[in-house]
């Protein structure tokens, strides 16, 4: 995690302490790395290398930065020897087509022409001595590999080793009237520098010279440092002026940048003047090179801190918290930097002067103490989001309780560990555990200002923080932020580049290997092909196809092919282009295959019936159809199924194995013509004949009504009350039979009415039961079955009947 600071602010420091580069000289080390502008690999140099690296690994007094060193060189050799494998590729293909290409080798017995016989020694020999590069380059990949996992693993073993060094406890006062001892030294040694430096004529003389300057720099800087806020708070309203609500919040938050960039740009400034002024010795001139990176520390937690619980929320709250709770958020953003920057301080101060386990041990443990105990508050306070709002099922907010409750307890179990001497084991959970809270809250004001830009850009005020964009962009920042994490919680930047190396050179299947650049060639070329047989289809459904005299259903059964086809060439291209060979994958594939056949066989079967559907066309889009139960009108095809409007404006999708293997009618597949039925009762004693005639009057002047074969009047029946007919009359466009019939009934009234014929009623509901006649009844019942009583039994006492069975009677 040091090291991460150190990183962030290196350029600071540099500038802060400019004659530092110049006090400090280190002797080259010789590096023997392979040439990488296409020449021949050394392989002597690489033996020397290796032997060399083998040498020092071994020896256990190695220090880890030359580890670190010796893996440098290491990784640069295995990058050039895993280029060097592929040397000669093409001519060893082509070798190998050339010997293929004379046939098997003749078994023994078998006489070979002997022109053939020698061509084959000769091609055999040239691959042996195309091939012999390859597997040198090879042999030398694997040992080199084997070196830096070697390294790696002694590496990790040290760092575990560092982490659970046990030191003095700073809770044992015996250790520390030598802590206080220590203290003083560096104080000490501090004010000795400031004095040799006063008594040389020539540090003084700088002093005097530079002492203009010194104050000016002092100046700005405390200006900067402490009259910021306000000019920026000014600065951003002017901002805010005439912008939309997204608007404020993006130029608000760019703008508050400033907040951390101007007061470190003061503190830069105040370096400068301390360095300038000539007075410093060793120890000042490190405090004043760490005073930048400090300074930016505290003033990004202060933003952070700001940004997470700002004093003015509205309803879009990041972390929705009442103002005195957002207040403690701010305080403890600063007090997290203020830790950090304690320990960077004393660490500058301190560790270069070789103090004991126990000088270091007492002196850092209130630092660490501080630090878990802002922890503590941090965690209760951000535990409060829950009951201060209810949106707490959110998965945003869902991940801020997991981490409030690891900042509770990493709170407690640092300054115990701490306490109990394990120093540099409390140091790795404390101050990532901070870092780690200032990267989340980084990454969801980051995510923030992403959907307030797209808000500015589409000009939508309520729904970008949910639009694709911002939500993509906030993933490729979570995962973006992974291995920053990793550095956090101490890892190297070798073992990132060791997974990424792992990652690039690809991993088998078995003799088959997949790299991310086969994956990256495939899926280019997949949606090269896929947007190309896209274009074509919409050619052929637009330009193409409506020039033809192909009926509708047919264009969709050919676009639809096409673009099966299409898909099905354009996975076997890319697969071709990357080269995959998927025949070691064939027996797992056929393994697999089995399995998903019982499980996908409806879908499979669904599949199949869309292809008949398609190709033999027996329903097509627009036809009125009945499948069962489910009426209306095609409206698509596809492959797994058919998706039908009914006449009630409802989608029914319906599987197409139910379409090839049920019953289906289909009223308009070759013609629109449709045959309906209307029944008629007249009252018994009309003129049948005169009830014929006006009927097929009725029938044959509706417009639609097809006169050749002319409309059928049938006398179906009669019983003691009634006349039954029929009207049969067949319609040019069944899809109006709901309209001709309603037409026709309202003529058959009206013409009924004019003839004086008259139209049977309905029969009459029963009549409800007489209330006098069912109490009658019951009446009646109840007698009866008192009457029945006695005949139980002759000379004995008849059996009491129970009282439910009476009242069940009675009932």
């Amino acid at each position: 995690m040091r090291r991460l600071l150190l990183w962030l602010g290196l350029a600071l420091a540099l500038t802060a302490a400019p004659g530092l580069a110049q006090d400090q000289t280190a002797a080259p080390v010789p590096v023997e790395e392979p040439a990488t502008d296409g020449a021949e690999l050394d392989y002597a140099l690489w033996e020397r290398m290796a032997e060399r690296a083998e040498a020092e690994i071994g020896n256990r007094y190695t220090s880890s930065e030359r580890m670190e060193e010796i893996r440098g060189q290491l990784a640069t050799w295995r990058a050039a020897l895993l280029n060097a494998q592929s040397v000669n590729s093409t001519r060893i293909a082509t070798v190998r087509q050339q010997i293929e290409a004379l046939g098997p080798a003749p078994a023994d017995g078998v006489i070979e022409a002997d022109e053939i016989s020698a061509r084959r020694q000769e091609l055999a020999s040239q691959l042996v001595r195309l091939q012999a590069p390859g597997i040198a380059a090879e042999e030398a990949y694997r040992r080199a590999d084997g070196l830096i996992d070697e390294i790696d693993r002694t590496l990790r073993e040290r760092q575990a080793d560092q982490l659970l060094q046990l030191w003095p406890s700073p809770l044992n006062p015996g250790n520390w009237p030598e802590a206080a001892i220590g203290f003083a030294d560096t104080a000490q040694r501090l004010w000795d520098e400031t004095g040799e430096a006063w008594d040389d004529p020539r540090a003084r003389q700088s002093l005097f010279d530079n002492l203009p300057l010194i104050g000016i720099l002092v100046i700005v800087a405390l200006a900067l440092v402490i009259y910021v806020r306000r000019w920026i708070e000014r600065f951003a309203e002017r901002l805010q002026e005439g912008a939309s609500v997204r608007g404020r919040h993006f130029w608000a938050l760019l703008a508050s940048l400033g907040g951390v960039a101007l007061p470190t740009v003061g503190v830069v400034l105040l370096s400068w003047a301390l360095v300038a002024s000539a007075m410093l010795g060793d120890v000042g001139t490190r405090i004043a090179g760490t005073l930048p990176v400090a300074g930016l520390v505290v003033f990004a937690a202060a933003w952070l801190g700001a940004r997470a619980f700002p004093r003015l929320q509205g309803n879009d709250a990041m972390l929705p918290l009442p103002p005195e709770r957002r207040a403690e958020g701010r305080f403890l953003s600063v007090m997290m930097g203020l830790v950090i920057a304690a320990d960077m301080l004393r660490s500058a101060a301190m560790d270069a002067q070789g103090y004991s386990d126990a000088t270091t041990s007492v002196l850092s443990f209130p630092i660490l103490l501080t630090g878990g105990l802002v922890l503590l508050r941090l965690g209760r306070t951000l535990r409060k989001i829950r009951e201060a709002d209810d949106r707490s099922s959110s998965s945003s907010l869902r991940l801020i309780q997991l981490l409030a409750r690891a900042l509770t307890v990493l709170g407690i179990l640092g300054p115990v560990l701490a306490g109990f001497g394990y120093v540099q084991a409390a140091e790795a959970v404390i101050y990532p555990a901070m870092m780690s809270l200032a990267l989340v809250a980084f990454l969801f004001i980051l995510q923030r200002l992403i959907g307030d830009a797209w808000a500015l850009i589409t000009r939508s005020e309520e729904t970008a923080q949910d639009a694709l964009v911002p939500v993509l962009a906030g993933f490729f920042l979570a995962i973006s932020a992974l291995p920053v994490l990793a550095l956090i919680w101490g890892a190297r930047f070798s073992d990132l580049t060791e997974i990424w190396n792992r990652f690039t050179v690809g991993f088998q299947i078995g003799g088959t290997t997949i790299s991310p650049s086969n994956f990256l060639i495939f899926a280019a070329i997949f949606v090269i092909g896929y947007m190309l047989t896209r274009l074509f289809q919409g050619a052929l459904r637009t330009k193409i196809l409506p020039k033809t005299r192909m009926e509708r259903g047919g264009q969709t059964a050919l676009v639809s092919g096409v673009g099966y086809v299409g898909v099905f060439l354009a996975a076997l291209i890319a697969i071709n282009a990357a080269g995959l060979d998927l025949s070691g994958l064939a027996i797992v594939a056929g393994a697999l295959s089995v399995g998903i056949g019982f499980g996908l066989q409806n879908i499979v079967s669904n599949f199949i019936s869309g292809i008949i559907l398609l190709v033999e066309r027996p329903v097509s889009e627009g036809d009125w159809i009945e499948v069962g139960t489910v009426q209306g009108k095609v409206r698509s095809i596809s492959v797994r199924s058919t998706r039908i409007e009914t006449f009630d404006r409802s989608d029914v999708i319906v599987p197409n194995a139910d379409l090839i293997t049920g019953r289906v009618t289909n009223w308009t597949r070759f013609n629109l013509s449709g045959r309906i039925v209307v029944p008629v009762a007249v009252a018994l004693g009309s003129d049948t004949r005169k009830v014929e005639r006006l009927l097929r009057e009725i029938a044959e002047e509706q417009p639609l009504a097809v006169l050749n074969p002319p409309p059928v009047i049938a006398f179906t029946g009669y019983t003691t009350s009634q006349l039954t007919f029929e009207i049969r009359v067949i319609l040019r466009d069944v899809n109006f039979g709901v309209q001709v019939r309603s037409e026709i009934n309202h003529r058959i009234l009206q013409r009924l009415a004019e003839e004086d014929i008259h139209i049977v009623p309905p029969p009459p509901p029963p009549a409800p039961p007489d209330p006098m006649v069912a109490a009658e009844a019951v009446l009646a019942l109840t007698d009866l079955v008192k009457q029945e009583r006695p005949l139980s039994g002759a000379g004995k006492s008849a059996p009491q009947t129970p009282a439910a069975d009476v009242k069940g009677a009675e009932r």
